[in-house]
Order: C-alpha cells, then structure tokens, then sequence
C-alpha cells in the first residue's frame, strides 16, 4: 500500500460559528457543508477541511466511527513565498495575535496563530519540507 497525498484532515472546535467565520473570513476557504451543531466543512484546493464539535462525534451516527479530541490541534497551510508579507499584514489587520514566525534551516518559512478554539494554524511555504 501507498498513499497518495492528505485528502482530508480535521479539528476540533467547540463553537462552529465562531470557527467557520474565523475560517471563511481569515483563510478565505470555501463553504463545502454544515450540518446544525455536527460539523462544518470547506475545501481547501483539492483538499477538506473538517470542523467538528467533538460532543457531537462522540455519539455514534450510522456508518462513520465515532471519534473528537479536546485540547489544541494543528493544522497547515500551505502559500507561496511571496505571500507572506500579505498574510502577516491582514492576520494583524483583523487583530488576529502572531504566535511566532519562524525560517526553517531548508529555507521555508511559517507563521502560527491561533483559531477561536485554540488550534495551532500555521501558514507554511512548501519549502518547510525540503
């Protein structure tokens, strides 16, 4: 077996308005679905990001396993270089606080912040990597 590529990858937060606002307005990603208190999801290129109140995934709803987290996540994002100085800009334009920024010994850089639940959000040059 070999996978591909993240199709998909989620966070747990416990109020869903104020994360999907946060996500839409800050990151820009797509509205894909929302169902009431459950869940919201948003594309994120060829990829998904799943939003789920983790009281709610606990409780067993057909097929899918149940599952939630408590406690601060991560998640990254991938830019362009020359879109950092942008990002810096309007993350501190609409007050949102810069935990740290960082330049990786591979040249990439990456600056973090938090959501209204307290994941970790990095927003990272593909060079992080290598």
């Amino acid at each position: 077996m070999k996978v591909d590529r993240i199709l998909e990858t989620c966070l747990y937060v416990d109020d869903l308005n104020a994360a999907e606002k946060f996500y839409r307005r800050i990151l820009g990603v797509e509205s894909f679905s929302r169902v009431n208190n459950r869940h919201v999801f948003f594309r994120c290129g060829e990829s998904m990001l799943l939003l789920f109140n983790p009281l709610e995934t606990a409780k067993s709803s057909g097929d899918v396993p149940t599952h939630g987290a408590h406690g601060p996540g991560h998640v990254a994002f991938a830019i362009a270089p020359n879109q950092i100085d942008l990002c810096r800009r309007q993350l501190q334009e609409n007050g949102i606080a810069i935990e740290t920024e960082i330049t990786w010994p591979s040249g990439g850089r990456s600056i973090y912040f938090r959501d209204p639940a307290g994941n970790s959000v990095e927003l990272a040059t593909a060079q992080v990597w290598g």
